[in-house]
């Protein structure tokens, strides 16, 4: 029972709350499972584009992408009903509190899908989340400037709230938002900026501290997003590519025969838990990473690498979609939450 209520801790859910209601254990951190199937849903339409593949695998997950959020959002608004104090125990954790960006990503990517039914909805999504971001970005950062931190809150969690700027130029050309560029460099210079020294951070206390709680293990994927967003959102902006791309995309293929072996340890010390989603978007924005760079440098073991990631990281969201919801269907949602 201790070790499960220090997990909890570490996810920021006030032990006492979570017994008074059913919802309080629901972490806003589950939002990333929507930025997972948002980002697999945007990498299967690319590889519709680019390899003529059916559009329905696109649109299926897309939609379902939407239906998840719906539905999360609407249970985390009775968790803020109903437990408000659970609520911002969780936004002022040091390592929770960053995951409240999210949700906000998750309105950055959706209008990648919307934009094919209803362009205005799309479009008002996009301004929402692209405000929220812009907004969360600062008070994190100016959070992190005014209180003195500890170094082992230093963890992957803290790349969410700043790196996460980068995702705002991704859904601008489907939007058709003409004139923005200078909003599109200034997320992209943000997010690459903070990128570096909050990397060096993490990885020193990865290296020097001890290791992170087993709950929080899977979040170490979150280290792939600074490179793999990163050239999504450079060639976005640039409408093209350049050695700095091609770097970042080695960069990428790099971090990924570092992580990817993680996540065969993480199968054995680390049964499945609502934390495994925080692998869903970094491995999905690899596969658009891929993908893209296949487009502009077409040859066999470009477009290998992307066929790779692809068919692998769609078998494992939908493999940490089945467990979900197998949890949820048996009651073990809470157990999963520790």
């Amino acid at each position: 029972m201790a070790k499960t209520e220090d997990s909890l801790r570490a996810l920021g859910a006030p032990i006492a709350a979570m017994r008074r209601s059913t919802l309080d254990y629901l972490p806003i951190a589950l939002f990333g499972s929507v930025m997972g199937m948002a980002g697999l849903a945007a990498a299967w339409q690319l590889a519709a584009q680019l390899y003529g593949f059916p559009r329905w695998p696109a649109q299926g997950i897309g939609l379902l992408a939407l239906l998840i959020f719906v539905v999360l959002s609407v249970a985390y608004l009775i968790k803020a009903i109903s437990g408000p104090a659970a609520v911002l125990a969780e936004f002022h954790h040091p390592i929770a509190g960053n995951l409240f960006a999210t949700p906000l990503i998750s309105l950055l990517l959706l209008p990648l899908i919307l934009a094919d039914y209803s362009l205005v909805l799309a479009r008002i999504l996009w301004v929402i989340g692209a405000s929220g971001m812009v907004l969360f970005a600062w008070y994190s950062v100016t959070r992190w400037l005014s209180q003195r931190q500890q170094t082992a809150h230093a963890t992957p969690a803290w790349i969410v709230p700043v790196v996460g700027l980068i995702d705002l130029p991704l859904a601008m050309p489907a939007l058709h938002l003409q004139g923005y560029t200078q909003l599109m460099l200034f997320a992209l210079a943000v997010g690459l900026f903070f990128a570096l020294p909050l990397f060096t951070l993490i990885f020193a206390r990865l290296l020097f501290e001890a290791p992170l709680p087993t709950a929080l293990q899977p979040s170490l994927l979150i280290l792939l997003a600074p490179f793999s967003v990163g050239f999504s959102a450079y060639v976005t902006t640039l409408g093209h590519m350049d050695r700095f791309a091609d770097a970042l995309y080695m960069l990428t293929l790099f971090m990924l025969c570092v992580l990817i072996p993680r996540v065969r340890v993480l199968a054995h010390t680390c049964p499945f838990r609502l934390s495994w989603w925080s692998v869903g978007f970094p491995l999905a924005s690899s596969v658009g990473c891929a993908l893209r760079y296949a487009a502009h440098h077409p040859n066999p073991v470009s477009h290998a690498i992307a066929l790779f990631l692809l068919a692998g990281v769609t078998l494992l969201l939908f493999w940490l979609l089945l467990s979900t919801l197998h949890g949820s269907l048996r009651g073990r949602l809470r157990a999963l939450a520790g």
